[in-house]
C-alpha cells in the first residue's frame, strides 16, 4: 500500500499469557472514551489539530500502566515502540515527498492543466464512476493506492470543485478506485504480505480474493453512477467560466502532462515510490521555471526575476505554505478555485507526520505488553464455526487498525495467530489470505488516526468523516466476505483437513 519493503521475518507477535483480555482492553476504552470526548465534546473537526495526537500518548499511558503491572518492562515497550516508529520511515518520507510534489505540480500549472482539461471530458453525472475506474486502473499499474490518490487523487478532487461536486463524494470515489487497484496488483505489498502471512501463494490470493473484490467494486460503481444520476453537480454551463480563470492565471499547455506520465511510469517500472515522487519534484520545478516564470517570481516573494528568485521560488514551492490568487471578476469562481489553488508543501504534512509518529507510540505500546496478541486469542477462542472464524478474522483485523493504527500489523498479527486455526477446520490458506485483505487492507483509510486515514485524508485535503461513508468499497468489503462465509460461496477445503498439505478442492 505505502509500497516499502516489507520483511515478513521481521515480523513478530509478542504473546503475554499475564494478560487478560480485559485488561488488554482497558487501554483501548480509555482511548476511545478519551477520543469521544476530545471529538465530539470539544474539539470536532479541530481534533487532528494536536489534541487527538495528545490524546494517543495519554491512550499509550495507559496501556503501558497495564504492562507494569503485567510484569513488562519499560525497556521493553521503549524498544517495542522505537521499532513501530521504524517501521514508518518509509511512510513519512512519502508524506513529505508528496507535499513537496503538490507545491511544485501548483505552482507548474501541472495540477490546474489536469483540472482545465479534465472540465472538458469528465461530464458530472458520469463523473464519481469515472474517478472509481480512473484510480483503479492506475493503482492496479502502480501497485500502490498512495501514489495514484497524490498524482491524479489531488486532480480529480480540483475537477470536482470545478463541477461542484462534493469533495467527501470525490475522495471516497478515488479511494474505492484506488484500494480496489491495489488489492489486485502484484506490485503492492499488501497484496504480497497477506498470502505470506497465510501459507498460500501470490497469484493464488490474487484469484481468490477477486470473487469478493469484483463483485464489491461492481455494487460500488452502481451506487456511483445513481449518485451521479441524482446529484450531477452544477454541470457544463460555468466549466467556461473556471476554465478561463484558470487559463488567465496559468499558461495552461498538454506538455505539461509529460511531467505525471513519467512519475507513474517510473512507478510501473518498479522504481521506488519515493525516487519517482522526489524525480517528479523536480521536473516540475523544471516546468514551472519554463511555463510559469512570472508565478515562481511572485510566491518567491521578491520583485526581480533572476536566478536567487528563481531558486527561492521553486523552493517555497517545495517546503512551505503558497497560495495562488485566480484571475477572474467572478467573486464566487475566485473564491472555489483559490481553494484549489493553494499547498502547504513539506511543512503541511508535519501534522499528519505527528499524528502518525503518536499513533505508533501507542500501538508499539499495545504490541510490547501483549495486548494485540490477546485481543485476537480470546476472538479466536469465541467463535467456533467456519463462519465465526470468519467473522473472528474480520472483527481481529478491525480491531488492530484501530488499536495498532498500522495495516500491516493487521495483516501480520491474524494471519500469523489464525493460520492453524483455519487449517485445522480443513479450510485453504488462500481463505484466510483473502479475509486479511477484504478487512486488514481497506479499511485501514477508514481511520483518522491510523497510518493510512492520515496521509489520505492529508493528500486529498478531505477529512476521514467526510468521505468515510462514500469510501464504499471500502466498507463493503468486509461485509462481502462475511456474505460469501456465511453462503458457503468460494469458500476452498484442503483434502485432508489435517494433514497440512496444501492440495485443496473448490
Amino acid at each position: 500500500m505505502k509500497s516499502q519493503n516489507i520483511n515478513n521475518e521481521d515480523e513478530k507477535i509478542i504473546e503475554n499469557n499475564k494478560l487478560s483480555i480485559g485488561e488488554a482492553l482497558i487501554p483501548v476504552i480509555a482511548l476511545v472514551g478519551m477520543l469521544a470526548f476530545n471529538v465530539l465534546g470539544v474539539y470536532g473537526d479541530d481534533a487532528l489539530s494536536g489534541s487527538n495526537q495528545f490524546v494517543l500518548l495519554l491512550g499509550a499511558a495507559v496501556a503501558g500502566i497495564v504492562g507494569y503491572f503485567n510484569k513488562v518492562s519499560y525497556k521493553t515497550m521503549v524498544e517495542e515502540v522505537s521499532q513501530n516508529i521504524k517501521s514508518t520511515t518509509g511512510a513519512i518520507l512519502i508524506l513529505l515527498m508528496v507535499g513537496a510534489l503538490a507545491g511544485t505540480w501548483l505552482v507548474s500549472g501541472i495540477i490546474p492543466t489536469m483540472i482545465y482539461y479534465g472540465l472538458d471530458i469528465l461530464n458530472p453525472t458520469i463523473f464519481l464512476a469515472a474517478c472509481v475506474i480512473i484510480c483503479a486502473v492506475i493503482s492496479v499499474a502502480t501497485g500502490s493506492s498512495w501514489t495514484t490518490s497524490a498524482t491524479v487523487g489531488i486532480a480529480l478532487i480540483g475537477i470536482a470543485g470545478a463541477l461542484g461536486i462534493d469533495a467527501g463524494m470525490t475522495a471516497g470515489a478515488v479511494l474505492s478506485g484506488s484500494y480496489f487497484g491495489d488489492k489486485l496488483s502484484p506490485m503492492s505489498d499488501t497484496t504480497n504480505l497477506a498470502p505470506a502471512m497465510a501459507g498460500t501463494d501470490l497469484f493464488t490470493h490474487i484469484k481468490y480474493m477477486s470473487y469478493t473484490t469484483v463483485p464489491t467494486i461492481v455494487v460500488t460503481l452502481i451506487v456511483f453512477v445513481i449518485i451521479g444520476f441524482v446529484s450531477g453537480g452544477e454541470g457544463v454551463a460555468d466549466v467556461t467560466q473556471y476554465q478561463e480563470a484558470i487559463d488567465g492565471t496559468f499558461n495552461t499547455s498538454p506538455l505539461l502532462f509529460v511531467v505525471p506520465i513519467l512519475v507513474i511510469a517510473m512507478i510501473i517500472k518498479k522504481v521506488s515510490p519515493l525516487i519517482a515522487l522526489l524525480l517528479g519534484t523536480l521536473l516540475a520545478g523544471i516546468a514551472a521555471l519554463i511555463f510559469q516564470p512570472d508565478l515562481v517570481l511572485a510566491v518567491s516573494g521578491l520583485e526581480e526575476w533572476n536566478g536567487v528568485s528563481a531558486y527561492k521560488g521553486i523552493m517555497n514551492a517545495i517546503t512551505v505554505d503558497v497560495a495562488i490568487d485566480p484571475v477572474t471578476e467572478n467573486t464566487a469562481i475566485a473564491e472555489k478555485l483559490g481553494g484549489l489553488f493553494e499547498s502547504g508543501g513539506m511543512e503541511g504534512m508535519l501534522g499528519t507526520i505527528w499524528l502518525i509518529i503518536c499513533a505508533m507510540v501507542f500501538g508499539g505500546v499495545m504490541d510490547a505488553i501483549g495486548a494485540l496478541a490477546a485481543i485476537s486469542r480470546a476472538l479466536l477462542n469465541i467463535f467456533h464455526s467456519v463462519f465465526g472464524l470468519f467473522t473472528s478474522t474480520v472483527i481481529s483485523c478491525l480491531a488492530i487498525n484501530v488499536t495498532a493504527s498500522d495495516q500491516y500489523l493487521a495483516l501480520v498479527v491474524p494471519g500469523k495467530m489464525y493460520a492453524d486455526a483455519y487449517r485445522k477446520k480443513g479450510l485453504a490458506p488462500e481463505n484466510l489470505s483473502r479475509t486479511l485483505e477484504d478487512s486488514g487492507t481497506v479499511t485501514s483509510v477508514l481511520i483518522p488516526w491510523n497510518t493510512c486515514g492520515a496521509y489520505q485524508s492529508t493528500t486529498l485535503g478531505v477529512s476521514v468523516a467526510d468521505y468515510a461513508l462514500f469510501a464504499i468499497f471500502n466498507w463493503l468489503s468486509p461485509f462481502m466476505t462475511l456474505v460469501f462465509a456465511a453462503f458457503n460461496i468460494k469458500i476452498r477445503q484442503l483434502k485432508d483437513k489435517y494433514s497440512g498439505k496444501t492440495e485443496v478442492v473448490a
